[in-house]
């Protein structure tokens, strides 16, 4: 696939997946003899976890490029890569129950609001004659 190719699947701009290549978000994607990138399944692979990993859950860049370099490292960083995510997962899980927090707090609000605005209604009836 080609650079155009995957950016419109992603959603992401040339710019994007240039830039996520070259501070090591995505290995290096391999060029054909014209020197243009030519993305392979692998590469797409690499390209939708890292649009998950940041876009969906937030996980830092950081944390991601660690990731990508303990992959490239081989088999050996199996363990250290395993510790790495369940980290970053402990950290999603605990975002995701403030914002649950918060949800309900907002919920709450609103039925109050709601709660409120019946009863102004209320009193701006007229009875009927």
């Amino acid at each position: 696939m080609t650079i155009a190719e995957v950016s419109e699947r992603f959603g992401l701009s040339q710019d994007t997946l240039r830039y996520y290549e070259r501070i090591g978000l995505i290995p290096p994607v391999n060029r054909n003899k014209s020197g243009i990138r030519a993305y392979t399944e692998e590469d797409v692979k690499w390209v939708d976890f890292i649009k998950c990993m940041r876009q969906s859950a937030g996980l830092p860049v950081e944390a991601l490029i660690e990731y990508v370099t303990l992959f490239q490292q081989g088999d050996d960083t199996l363990e250290t890569r395993k510790e790495l995510l369940m980290e970053q997962r402990g950290r999603l899980a605990a975002k995701i129950e403030d914002m649950t927090g918060t949800l309900l707090r907002l919920d709450d609000k609103i039925v109050r609001y709601e709660q409120t605005i019946v009863r102004k209604e209320r009193t701006l009836r007229t009875p009927a004659d």
